[in-house]
């Protein structure tokens, strides 16, 4: 162990004995294990801080919202309903090109984009094998 290890280590253990850590927000509580697979992995860790700070990136939190107004259109039965999903889908859309972003994340991350068809062919040739048993 490095001299910076054990004086950082030293200093934790000084700071459990005193009861620093025991008022902290979200003690006794789960961890939240967030899948974060989506996210480029040179950008998780700055993510995840900003995460529990509070403070998401607009980027972050669009892409949030996108994401489960997808998964409401799909649930959604009223050709009404379908069309005011759709509009805001549009909406927030068009505000996350407008910051310059991609809309789809497999278009910047080639890496992302081969691990997931990786994993789809898996999905898929695993539904058919169960088909045809």
């Amino acid at each position: 162990m490095l001299l910076i290890d054990s004086l950082a280590e030293e200093y934790i253990c000084a700071a459990i004995r005193r009861g620093e850590f025991d008022d902290l927000p979200g003690q006794g509580q789960p961890l939240d294990l967030v899948d974060d697979s989506s996210v480029p992995e040179a950008l998780r860790v700055g993510h995840r801080i900003l995460k529990n700070a509070g403070c998401l990136p607009s980027e972050v939190s669009l892409r949030g919202e996108i994401h489960a107004l997808e998964a409401l259109l799909n649930l959604a039965e009223l050709a009404s309903e379908q069309q005011t999903i759709r509009r805001r889908l549009c909406l927030l859309r068009t505000r996350l090109a407008l910051q310059g972003h991609d809309i789809n994340l497999l278009v910047r991350e080639p890496v992302y984009r081969d691990k997931l068809s990786v994993k789809i062919a898996r999905a898929v040739q695993q539904n058919n094998d169960i088909s045809l048993a």
